[in-house]
């Protein structure tokens, strides 16, 4: 199956985290909605992700790679429909 990376940006009650999700080239789970509608799946796994915490100031950490609960994603925006963009600290 053909697959495409795309950049995602989520909330839950106490985080902000932005990152890439896998999704289907076309058809069946090649949107966004497809694969948090999941019922099969518990979890909504992200790469390159930045994750911040809602009400406190500084950056957000980086990771590989988080899984997120379907079940506490409170808003999703796919980043090509203007989601806003986390900044982690520099690396270095």
């Amino acid at each position: 199956m053909d697959q495409r990376r795309e950049r995602i940006y989520l909330e839950t009650e106490r985080h902000r985290i932005s990152g890439h999700v896998t999704l289907a080239r076309d058809g069946y789970r090649s949107r966004i909605s497809d694969v948090l509608n999941a019922t099969e799946r518990e979890f909504l796994p992200l790469t390159d992700a930045v994750v911040e915490l809602i009400g406190r100031e500084g950056h957000g950490t980086r990771h590989a790679v988080v899984a997120v609960s379907r079940r506490h994603v409170v808003l999703a925006i796919p980043a090509d429909e203007g989601a806003p963009e986390l900044h982690a600290p520099a690396e270095g």
